[in-house]
């Protein structure tokens, strides 16, 4: 009995002239998309210098722009491995507008929105605001700097594994990727619509988890990362219905939705390294004359 024929692709079936030019301007369109992502992020700088206590709303929009730049930053790498258009001047392009729009803007605005205007009238003097702000650029360097770590350590290992490993065959992060370290800030910045912090003691809460979000983007600890997910695989229809209901609730709860999606997970990693912490079994002695087993 003669094998079955392989499908090939349409693309194979073009002139070779044909499938070279297409295949430039394939390599343009994950571009584009990292573009979209650097405009994003320089639109959220903008808004963010713009914004005060009275004009507040520009806060706000500098938080949208950064959930804009997260689904552009999605869909980039996604479209890439898809059209099979992934190359290095992508990868570095990739790279360097995280760091602008998911570690300079983000950082910016959590200083600026999180330590510019607090105002200590329980104190009586300027002192203790002076340091508040003082700890609040700390805080928003140590974001900066810890987003460009986590990028740079991506970077440079191949197969990185967690501290708590997870379920075999299942992908995970290494850390906390930047977008969704940037994501946390953006969420709670959208979550009041972009007023910004004027008591000390909310300011002391904001910058507590400016440092946490730093911590987990340069951590072992693991996170999911979704890539294992293929929309061109056929799915139970229930899954249909979860996606519609997400985007329903997202469009009308827009500032409690985002932010419950944003804190779950950031949560995510530390739960799964507090539970891998307390079911670790303490190693066991081996006899010295008894040979180790070979690792595998």
């Amino acid at each position: 009995m003669k094998p079955p024929t392989p499908m090939r692709r349409w693309e194979d079936q073009l002139p070779p002239v044909q499938k070279r030019r297409m295949r430039k301007g394939m390599y343009i369109l994950p571009s584009l998309f990292t573009a979209a992502n650097i405009g994003a992020g320089y639109f959220a700088l903008a808004q963010t210098f713009q914004g005060t206590q009275t004009e507040f709303w520009h806060f706000d929009l500098a938080a949208k722009a950064l959930g804009v730049a997260v689904v552009a930053d999605g869909l980039d790498g996604r479209i890439a491995r898809m059209t099979n258009t992934t190359s290095d001047f992508g990868r570095e392009f990739d790279s360097l507008a995280d760091v602008i729009t998911f570690g300079v803007a983000p950082a910016l605005l959590a200083f600026i929105w999180g330590f510019r205007w607090v105002w200590v009238a329980d104190f009586g003097g300027s002192g203790l605001e002076r340091r508040i702000i003082e700890l609040g650029l700390i805080a928003s360097f140590i974001f900066l700097v810890a987003g460009a770590s986590r990028l740079a350590r991506f970077n440079i290992q191949l197969n990185p594994q967690p501290s708590n490993p997870g379920r075999p065959g299942r992908k995970y992060f290494v850390g906390m990727p930047i977008p969704a370290g940037a994501g946390v800030i953006a969420a709670t910045v959208h979550l009041v619509g972009g007023q910004p912090i004027n008591f000390w003691w909310l300011s002391l809460i904001w910058m507590a988890l400016v440092f946490l979000v730093g911590f987990l983007m340069v951590s072992t600890w693991r996170f999911y990362s979704f890539k294992d997910l293929n929309l061109r695989n056929r799915h139970p229809f229930q899954v249909l219905i979860l996606i519609c209901a997400l985007v329903a609730l997202i469009w009308e709860f827009s500032r409690y939705v985002l932010f419950a999606i944003a804190i779950l997970y950031m949560m995510s990693g530390v739960f799964t390294r507090l539970s891998f912490v307390f079911r670790r079994r303490p190693p066991q002695r081996t006899p010295a004359y008894e040979e180790a087993p070979e690792p595998r």
